[in-house]
């Protein structure tokens, strides 16, 4: 297993900065708790997904996420639209993260 650092300074409002140190064990082949319990949900919310991909960015601790999702459910939407449907798909599991990457697409036939 190999050890896993990761910092970030996320902004929170004029001047104020916050420090994210994580520290996890993992191989990279596995899979976090984490990303496991978002794929779930993304799995539900979006069932015409043709991929889904979610990575722990923060080194595993669940802080930062970065989403991939191709899904026809995206079709005629504006980008703004298809992430405020990914938002609203993980209204729950946001709220224990400190940041969130979102790239949709739709599939290509």
């Amino acid at each position: 297993m190999a050890a896993a650092v990761s910092a970030g300074i996320l902004g929170r409002g004029r001047g104020h900065r916050i420090l994210l140190l994580c520290r996890t064990w993992r191989t990279f082949a596995s899979q976090t708790d984490g990303e496991a319990r978002v794929m779930q949900v993304l799995k539900e919310k979006f069932p015409q997904a043709s991929a889904i991909k979610v990575v722990d960015i923060s080194g595993g601790c669940g802080a930062m996420y970065e989403i991939h999702i191709e899904s026809e459910e995206f079709k005629e939407k504006r980008t703004v639209q298809q992430h405020q449907m990914v938002n609203q798909a993980l209204s729950e599991e946001i709220k224990a993260m400190h940041g969130l990457r979102i790239f949709t697409s739709i599939p290509k036939h």
